[in-house]
Order: structure tokens, then C-alpha cells, then sequence
């Protein structure tokens, strides 16, 4: 029996308390450890973020440069200045803008001098027929 005790303590632990074994002990610090250790958790995750936050503002201050020398401007100062462009014909309007009419498209005079153009180069009888 004792063998028998002794080899179900070598197997899973939950073995051992159903056999009657030992079962664990509170440890009375444990709370104690616990906050130290979240309180280790968050100091790390704040030295993370400074160290990214600096590296993201080393890489900024090289795109600043970057941007002065070849006089580029920022992505999101372009794309509101494009934003603001698309809205300003449009201020008043929930309709997209028209479109021009283009020239020659609507004008009746123009219409007659291409007719009279066309007439230039037909033979006399079938001029005589459309001018009726």
C-alpha cells in the first residue's frame, strides 16, 4: 500500500489529494507577492511605451527632415487640404458638380455653319433638296 501511495505522489497532482496526500499550503505572503508582481508587470509595460514613444519620435523628427528638404508636406495636412478643395466648389450643393458642357454641344448657331459647311460639299441637286 505504502508503494502504491508513493507512486501515485510521482503522478498527476490531483492524484495525490484524492489518495489523502498533502495538499497545498497558502502561502500567507502571497498577496503580498502578487501586487509586487503586477506592480513589476506595469513598470515594464510603461518603460515598453517610453522606449517606443521615443523611438517614434526620433523616426518623426527624420520624416520632418525629409519633408523640409524636398518640401513635402505632411499625409495628413495633404489630405486635408485635398479634402477641403473637393468641398469648397461644392459648399452648398448635395449633388456632385456638373460637368461643362462641352463647346459645340447646345449652340444652334454653330449647327448652322456646319450644316452650311456640309451643304459646301454636296452636289447641287441634293442641296436643293435639304434646303427645302
Amino acid at each position: 500500500m505504502l508503494m502504491e501511495l508513493q507512486e501515485a505522489k510521482g503522478g498527476p497532482p490531483d492524484v495525490g489529494k484524492m489518495l489523502g496526500g498533502e495538499e497545498k499550503e497558502e502561502d500567507p505572503d502571497a498577496a503580498k507577492k502578487e501586487e509586487e508582481r503586477q506592480e513589476a508587470l506595469r513598470q515594464q509595460e510603461e518603460e515598453r511605451k517610453a522606449k517606443y514613444a521615443k523611438m517614434e519620435a526620433e523616426r518623426e523628427s527624420m520624416r520632418q527632415g525629409i519633408r523640409d528638404k524636398y518640401g513635402l508636406k505632411k499625409r495628413e495636412e495633404a489630405e486635408a487640404e485635398a479634402a477641403a478643395a473637393a468641398e469648397e466648389p461644392a459648399a452648398g450643393s448635395l449633388t456632385r458638380p456638373k460637368k461643362a458642357v462641352p463647346a459645340g454641344c447646345g449652340d444652334e448657331e454653330e449647327e448652322e455653319s456646319i450644316m452650311d459647311t456640309v451643304m459646301k460639299y454636296l452636289p447641287g441637286p441634293l442641296q436643293d433638296m435639304l434646303k427645302k
